[in-house]
């Protein structure tokens, strides 16, 4: 219990850190690259002088420490800020873009910009699209794990014979296929032209299957190539043919020992992927399939600027990977006990 209280108090210390300075970093370059986030929010009728205004009320041209220091403030009371363009009901909040027609004053475009309570908030957003990129990600992993786990045991356990080919084979071929490309061919192919399974944005569970391939295949090489190479090299092993010469069955041998050994660095790896999974993949295809999730809700964010967003979804990343990264440790260390993070 003492060690498990120790790791968890060093490892969570370590992830604060690790969360400050991400958001440091993402906050600084969000405001220190060219645009202005102020012209999308007021539209192209609005003049430098409201544009101003805006940015001083909104705290743009602050320091960035001390809009940081603010920020943190914020985050620390719940409060990751509101969007610079969406409005509570989903929609874009109102701006000088939206207005009805006709001429607009600047004191209009104020009016209608000035109040905080007509733009979405982020948490809320994040909130909303997370049981979609969750469910998507979960389904992705899943369908990972079916197709690594046969194909990287069959290839580790019988190197340099057909398994262990097959296995090659299918992560070089899968690794070739860039995501949007394959995204699209699936849905020319699955859905357009044979109607098995829908693909553009989200009315049920079925919707989330063919993003979920695409998934699982760009993640499957590294798996499968991972597992056949860390099981060859525990097939080589000298407790293996101890465990033969004492007469085990070869079954306990693999699962209780080549498995159990191979496990650890698997772990690891399963941890970039979800890494991977959550910060790269994910995005670009819910994009594509018009998901409803976070990685949509974030590209969109990044076309339009919109550094509310931009910033709590990089803080939420940063954070589930520290917390992903501790549970791996966790349950490494619970493995093998010799481990020491």
């Amino acid at each position: 219990m003492t060690f498990i209280l120790t790791f968890l108090l060093r490892r969570i210390t370590q992830g604060v850190v690790i969360v400050l300075l991400v958001s440091f970093l993402i906050f600084t370059l969000l405001r220190v690259i060219p645009g202005d986030p102020v012209r999308m929010m007021l539209g192209p009728m609005a003049t430098p002088a409201v544009m101003e205004q805006k940015a001083e009320e909104l705290g743009l041209r602050d320091p960035i420490t001390t809009q940081f220091g603010h920020y943190i403030e914020n985050m620390m009371n719940g409060d990751l800020g509101e969007s610079y363009l969406l409005g509570e009901s989903g929609g874009a909040a109102p701006s000088a873009q939206n207005t009805g027609g006709g001429s607009v004053t600047d004191e209009q475009i104020v009016e209608r910009t000035k109040t905080k309570s007509n733009r979405a908030k982020v948490l809320k957003l994040i909130a909303d699209g997370l049981p979609y990129t969750m469910q998507l990600a979960g389904l992705g992993l899943l369908f990972t794990l079916l197709i690594s786990l046969p194909l990287g045991i069959a290839g580790g356990l019988k190197p340099e014979k057909w398994q262990d080919r097959l296995a090659f084979f299918t992560g070089s071929f899968f690794i070739s296929l860039p995501n949007f490309w394959l995204a699209l061919v699936l849905i020319l192919l699955i859905s357009t032209k044979m109607n098995l399974l829908p693909a553009i944005g989200y009315k049920g569970f079925a919707y989330t299957i063919l993003p979920a391939i695409v998934l699982a295949i760009e993640l499957s090489p590294v798996m499968i190539r991972g597992l056949s190479v860390s099981i060859a090299s525990n097939l080589s092993q000298g407790f293996v043919d101890g465990g033969i010469l004492r007469g085990l069955p070869w079954s306990r041998i693999v699962w209780r020992h080549i498995i159990r050994n191979s496990s650890i660095p698997m772990l690891n790896l399963f941890g970039v992927q979800i890494g991977g999974l959550l910060l790269g993949g994910v995005f670009v295809v819910e994009y594509i399939f018009d998901f409803p999730g976070i990685g949509k809700l974030t590209i969109q964010a990044v076309l339009q600027r919109d550094f509310p967003i931009i910033q709590g979804v990089a803080i939420f990343a940063a954070a589930f990977l520290v917390f992903v990264n501790i549970l791996v440790d966790l349950i490494a260390t619970y493995i093998d006990r010799r481990l020491n993070y």
